[in-house]
């Protein structure tokens, strides 16, 4: 994982790479876990099940998915931790 500036208007950003999304999961969770509620959280993720993993752990975990966008050869989630 790589924290970096955000493109979308974040708080913070995180690259996740090619991590398989279960480790992603699991580490986007100990990343946002000590930022405060509302915060901006920006994730680059290029695992195949990010599309439809990265929504579905949002809406378990209480956190809204504002913006998907993407390209060729990279996904942007733009999340807005929940309380």
């Amino acid at each position: 994982m790589h924290e970096s500036n955000g493109y979308l208007g974040s708080d913070v950003c995180y690259d996740f790479g090619d991590m398989s999304c279960g480790d992603l999961l699991i580490a986007l969770l100990q990343a946002m876990r000590p930022l405060p509620a509302g915060s901006l959280v920006e994730v680059r993720a290029l695992d195949p099940g990010a599309p439809v993993d990265i929504p579905a752990w949002c809406r378990m975990v209480g956190h809204a998915l504002l913006v998907r966008a993407g390209g060729p050869d990279k996904t942007y989630y733009l999340i807005r931790k929940g309380d």
